[in-house]
Order: structure tokens, then C-alpha cells, then sequence
């Protein structure tokens, strides 16, 4: 490492226990940390109201989703087009057991983290037999295997009555150590709660990614081959990606089921997938930061569509629908921007500008 541990123009490494450090320098801690405080006091002194908020635990439920995905997609190189699916199945875990023990049962609402952990682990079981055909299936192949278990888990939902037949079925409010989780202070407990998990799965990638298992990941996106012949494995290596991603989904649905109190069938459709795809595109594939920057960009384009809408609503005809066609045009339009000028996404701009700041104010 260089010897200025706080403004280093270079990494400088003599070992690989160094090069498997988080934080490369005390200047890249200290921000990290002062990033996190910020993260978790502002709450304390903004008063936000619960519309707002909603918004917010929507954009860090998406997060622990697009996680998932860019582990599958971004670091595995396989396209999964059914994660929506992998989300329902841990959002429907939460209310199978609503639906068999009941909304107050002692595991819904005290033992919830149990419940979202076993949510996870049910995202992974499928998410590892999703994985299966990836033994003998790659690209296009792959990518209709897991759009038909995205069809197989809509149907399921559809039809079986133990699902409602895809009508919302309620879940419980939690409690805490100060008691049960009010009206009031609901989304913003979610919030922490949220947080923390994003906070947590987002070290587990990081570290996972210095290991042997993460580097197999990328040596099998590259060239599976090659990596065969170094002894990898790309069959397991790609069912444990998909179990991996299964997992961060099933936590991701778990939590949607907690902060909206309840499960339907709209929020797992292949619309959800499509935008679970967009967002690990837009924010940049293959990348950790890229999971963060993703989500926050398409879920406030949808909000400012959303604004923008309501706001020529009240100078447009009354039969004029512009939400209707102003969302999945900008939608779409953003996506084909994104692939055509910046394959990268935002995680390329934010490379791009701590490159910047840590040359600065050389040239080179």
C-alpha cells in the first residue's frame, strides 16, 4: 500500500491479504461512515410523511432485489428473466404462514427476522433448482427456462386457492422492544429494518466477491471453458449464482410482505422482472454499486413520470390517459439510451469521478 494511508494517488499492494481490504485507504472509511450516520439520522431530524416514505423502503426493498440479480447477471453472466418470481416466492412464504397460523401468530409478529431468513432460504431452494438447467443451457436457452418459471409461478398463484388465487392476503404488524409497530411509525421501523439488511447483504457481496466463490463467478462469465480448465466447476458455479440470487429475492419479498402488510399477485409479474432487469442495467452490471444506483434512478423516473402526468392531467382532455403511455415510454426509452451510450450504467460515471478525485490535480 502507499504510505499516506488517507490520501493515496495509488494502490500499491504486496500481498493479497491487502488487496482483500474494504476500505483501501482511512479517507474511503471515514466517508463510508459519515455516509452511513447521515443514512441513518436523517429520519430523526426530517419529518417525513408515510407517502414519502413508502418510496423510500420501496427503493432499498428493490436494492436487496438487484443485488441478487447482478449477482445472477452482472458477476455470473446469465440472463434470468423471472426474479420477480424468486421476490413472490419469499413474499408468499411470509404469507403461507399468515395463511396457516394466522396474522397474530407469535412467529409473524415477534419472531419476524426468522421469517425473513426462512424467506431467503426458500428463495435459494428454488433459485437453485432454477439453476439446474443452467448444466446444460446458456444464453437465450437459459434465458426461457427462467422466463418459464416466471409463467409456472404465475399460474400457481393464479389458480391454487391456498395463494387467495393471486387476491392480497394480510400479514400482521410486528413487534419490537418497544412494543407493536404502530400506523405511524411503521415505514420508517421498515426503514431501519431495510437498511440494515442492505447494509449487511451489501459487505456479504463485497467480501464474497475476494473469495475463491466470488472470483469463480466472474472466470465463468468470462470464459467458462477456460475456467473448466483451471479446475472451476461453471455447472455448480452457476447454480449456486442462482441460488445466491434466490436468496437475496426471497429477503427482498419478505420484506415488500412486512411493509405493505400484505401479498398480491400484481407485484411479481413479469412487468417486475423486466424493471428488476432494467434497473441492474441502468445502474451498471457486474458492479455492487451499480445495485444502489439502479434502483433509485427507475423507481424517480417513475415517481417524476408519476408527477408529471397528474400535473398535464389538469390541461389534457378528461379521455386522455398520459400515464398510461408516458410510463412504459420513458421506461423504455431510458433503457435504449443506457445500452446505446452507456453500457456501463451510473457505475461507471461515480468510477469515473473517484478516478477524478484521487488524481486530481493531475492529469494522469
Amino acid at each position: 500500500m502507499a504510505q499516506n494511508q488517507w490520501l493515496a494517488t495509488g494502490n500499491f499492494f504486496t500481498s493479497y491479504k491487502e488487496e482483500q481490504h474494504t476500505f483501501f485507504t482511512h479517507l474511503d472509511r471515514s466517508i463510508f461512515t459519515l455516509f452511513l450516520v447521515l443514512l441513518f439520522a436523517w429520519p430523526v431530524f426530517f419529518d417525513v410523511g408515510n407517502k414519502y416514505m413508502l418510496v423510500v423502503d420501496n427503493i432499498l426493498i428493490a436494492v436487496v432485489a438487484v443485488m441478487g440479480l447482478n449477482l445472477v447477471t452482472g458477476f455470473a453472466g446469465l440472463i434470468s428473466i423471472g426474479h420477480a418470481a424468486f421476490v413472490g416466492i419469499g413474499a408468499y412464504t411470509v404469507a403461507s404462514f399468515c395463511t396457516t397460523m394466522g396474522t397474530s401468530n407469535i412467529l409473524v409478529t415477534h419472531f419476524w427476522p426468522v421469517l425473513i431468513v426462512l424467506s431467503g432460504i426458500m428463495g435459494a431452494a428454488f433459485g437453485g433448482l432454477v439453476g439446474l438447467p443452467a448444466f446444460r443451457l446458456k444464453h437465450l436457452y437459459l434465458a426461457i427456462a427462467t422466463l418459464s418459471f416466471q409463467m409456472i409461478f404465475q399460474w400457481v398463484i393464479n389458480f391454487m386457492t391456498f395463494f387467495n388465487q393471486g387476491q392480497t392476503i394480510s400479514v400482521g404488524r410486528v413487534f419490537w422492544l418497544t412494543g407493536k409497530i404502530g400506523r405511524r411509525d411503521h415505514y420508517e421501523f421498515w426503514y431501519y429494518v431495510i437498511l440494515v439488511v442492505v447494509v449487511l447483504l451489501g459487505f456479504g457481496i463485497r467480501n464474497l466477491l475476494k473469495t475463491k466463490y466470488g472470483r469463480c463467478l466472474v472466470a465463468v462469465r468470462d470464459n467458462d471453458r477456460a475456467a473448466d480448465a483451471m479446475g472451476m466447476h461453471p455447472g455448480l458455479t452457476k447454480v449456486y449464482a442462482f441460488a445466491l440470487a434466490g436468496f437475496f429475492a426471497g429477503v427482498a419479498g419478505a420484506l415488500h410482505a412486512y411493509v405493505y402488510r400484505g401479498v398480491g399477485f400484481e407485484s411479481f409479474t413479469l412487468h417486475e422482472s423486466v424493471g428488476y432487469l432494467a434497473m441492474a442495467i441502468v445502474g451498471g452490471l457486474g458492479t455492487l454499486n451499480g445495485s444502489f444506483w439502479g434502483p433509485v434512478a427507475i423507481k424517480m423516473l417513475d415517481l417524476q413520470v408519476e408527477n408529471l402526468s397528474e400535473t398535464a392531467g389538469h390541461y389534457l382532455p378528461a379521455g386522455m390517459n398520459l400515464a398510461t403511455a408516458l410510463k412504459p415510454f420513458t421506461f423504455g426509452l431510458v433503457i435504449v439510451l443506457f445500452l446505446m451510450f452507456e453500457p456501463r450504467g451510473i457505475a461507471n460515471w461515480w468510477r469515473i469521478t473517484k478516478s477524478y478525485t484521487k488524481l486530481w490535480p493531475f492529469r494522469y
